[in-house]
């Protein structure tokens, strides 16, 4: 089964980038993959406490995994799956399409302010043409009824 692989993480277009995958996957007969990386940044001042603060980011992580995840099995049909990894954002989500290989596509959400696109789709897109699949990338000001035309 060909699977989309999509990154949640706190931005707003993280959420268009969410219902793309999971509208292509329910219309295509495959799969959703959820993949979202801890930052080294986001403990690494904290030795003392760095296992509390792991602990922490990932329930975070399963909270908001478990609100897309109800969507997409409710709306969609959708069954997806998460992958949780510790490191640098670009190195991990290339681990995973390489480790996995049923993903078939890598989904993004492009930032919407003047500061551009954000930093994985800039950096993703810079490498686009050595990536193990083909990227997606899907406006964060797209409406879903515009999402729901186009998947």
């Amino acid at each position: 089964m060909r699977k989309f692989l999509v990154v949640l993480d706190d931005t707003r277009e993280c959420l268009n980038a969410m219902r793309y995958a999971a509208m292509r996957a329910a219309h295509t007969g495959g799969g959703v993959t959820i993949v979202s990386v801890i930052p080294p940044e986001e403990y690494q001042h904290w030795i003392g406490v760095a296992e509390i603060m792991r602990a922490e980011a990932r329930d975070r992580i399963e909270a908001h995994f478990e609100v897309f995840a109800k969507w997409m099995r409710d709306r969609q049909g959708v069954d997806p799956e998460l992958v949780i990894r510790e490191g640098e954002p670009v190195h991990e989500i290339l681990d995973v399409i390489r480790t996995d290989t049923e993903i078939g596509v890598l989904v993004l959400g492009a930032g919407t302010d003047k500061s551009g696109p954000g930093p994985l789709v800039t950096q993703l897109s810079r490498t686009s043409g050595s990536l193990p699949c083909p990227l997606t990338v899907v406006p964060g000001d797209m409406s879903k009824e515009r999402l729901e035309s186009i998947t």
